[in-house]
């Protein structure tokens, strides 16, 4: 798994289709540590990264999210999102949304000046720059969203059509016999 433990270390290549995403271990909403790979499970993954429970606008791409998750349950995918919010902060949020997919608490900002998504308009809270990325189960990027501006962001539609082509490619089992 990998760790952030060099605060001098070179930021990661540009996280775009094909590059692999790291393999951020951080705690979880409940401050159990998890890594993408152990919540991906062999599963194609969508990754989020949000400014935090403040802002109205995660309030309402969250709430989103949540309308999605029973798609993903029954299709053998995950969903995360990483925000600078504290687990205790995150478990709230996630209850008050319904949420059940996963959260993972960066508070201490170890990962968001390396993976290059630190918001560089609030400086006073540095949080994440909101962000998606739909992932292989080897956290290999099929697609990366710039959710810096609303519009940005990857649909409902463009999250199934990522699963989907993901899925395609992975179940030997996806065509009729």
């Amino acid at each position: 798994m990998a760790t952030n433990d060099d605060e001098s270390a070179d930021p990661i290549p540009a996280l775009v289709s094909g590059a692999r995403f790291p393999d951020v271990e951080l705690p979880d909403h409940t401050g159990r540590m998890r890594s993408l790979s152990e919540i991906a499970a062999g599963n194609p993954l969508a990754l989020f990264t949000a400014r935090g429970w403040w802002c109205p606008k995660e309030q309402r791409y969250m709430r989103g999210l949540v309308e999605l998750q029973d798609e993903f349950e029954v299709a053998y995918a995950q969903m995360v999102v990483i925000t600078i919010d504290a687990p205790e902060v995150q478990s709230a949020f996630r209850a008050g949304l319904g949420a059940r997919f996963t959260f993972l608490s960066d508070a201490e900002r170890r990962w968001i000046d390396l993976l290059g998504l630190l918001e560089s308009t609030d400086t006073t809270h540095r949080p994440y720059r909101p962000a998606g990325f739909t992932l292989r189960p080897d956290l290999t990027i099929h697609e990366s969203y710039n959710g810096y501006w609303f519009w940005g962001r990857a649909t409902a539609e463009d999250l199934r059509r990522d699963m989907r082509a993901i899925s395609r490619d992975l179940r030997d089992d996806w065509e009729p016999a």
